[in-house]
């Protein structure tokens, strides 16, 4: 005689149902991470664009760029390089889930006693787990060929944990896309024509000074410029920040989490009705 454990439905209130949820998500964030242990190339590609950015604008257009108040353009160039790596590798979740409807495993996730949320979750959760990986290797990297933070350890640290705030917010808008589009390619076209205009009419790799008048009313409130500021901000000591970016380094910083916050209040609730509709 086999013995089938069926699990009840518990109220989502309670609080094993609320362990089932965090359960569930961790379990989608654990199957989504496994992609890149069981297709190493996944991660090492996306790696090696964020490589070439650096050594490309460091040495390429850096001796070209003249940063008013330093003496170096990679203490500079890297806090872009931080923002654009997140934003650019958020794009992941939308391709990822735009994978999951084509090829029915969303279906197949609905027909599971599981969270339905730990879909959305776990997979905007792995993918900022892998942007961890990739801004940690951006550090090191930055660090060989100069860059320092010179604003402190714990502002270095505060610094990565707004890039990765950020990159989770892109994430829900890549994830609209993803579940709107529900086609791998056309998702990974739109998601790129969407967030590459928003990155280079930013403050990641120029000040906004040297951009035409129009433009630089646009950048001001671009929200990559905000965000690149923000954490611009906490990789210099505070007299630089005022003499780099402008203004104190809170400042930037607050400006910074309302960004985050205003994307989160947009395109997660966006995200959860076109998943509902899938």
């Amino acid at each position: 005689m086999s013995t089938t454990t069926v699990r009840q439905e518990v109220p989502r209130s309670s609080g094993l149902g609320g362990r089932w949820v965090v359960a569930d998500a961790v379990a989608m964030t654990r199957r989504n991470l496994l992609k890149y242990v069981r297709v190493p190339t996944l991660l090492v590609f996306s790696t090696i664009q964020p490589v070439m950015f650096v050594l490309l604008f460091a040495y390429v257009f850096g001796g070209a760029v003249t940063i008013p108040g330093i003496s170096s353009y990679k203490d500079f160039l890297m806090p872009g390089i931080f923002i654009q790596t997140v934003v650019f590798g958020s794009m992941q979740t939308g391709i990822g889930l735009a994978e999951d409807v084509s090829h029915g495993m969303v279906d197949r996730f609905r027909s599971l006693p599981m969270a339905r949320s730990a879909v959305l979750t776990g997979r905007t959760v792995s993918d900022s787990v892998r942007n961890l990986f990739v801004v940690l290797l951006m550090t090191a990297v930055g660090y060989a060929i100069g860059f320092r933070f010179s604003g402190g350890f714990l502002a270095a640290v505060g610094a990565i944990l707004l890039a990765m705030a950020f990159g989770h917010a892109f994430s829900w808008l890549s994830a609209l896309l993803g579940l709107s589009i529900r086609d791998v390619e056309s998702t990974q076209a739109a998601s790129f024509a969407s967030i590459f205009p928003f990155v280079f009419a930013s403050s990641a790799f120029v000040p906004i000074a040297s951009m035409p008048g129009w433009l630089q009313a646009l950048a001001k409130v671009n929200p990559i410029t905000l965000g690149v500021n923000g954490v611009r901000s906490l990789t210099f000591d505070p007299q630089t920040v005022h003499a780099v970016v402008g203004g104190a380094r809170w400042t930037h910083v607050v400006q910074a989490l309302l960004a985050i916050a205003v994307l989160v209040a947009i395109f997660v609730p966006l995200s959860i009705r076109a998943y509902r509709k899938t």
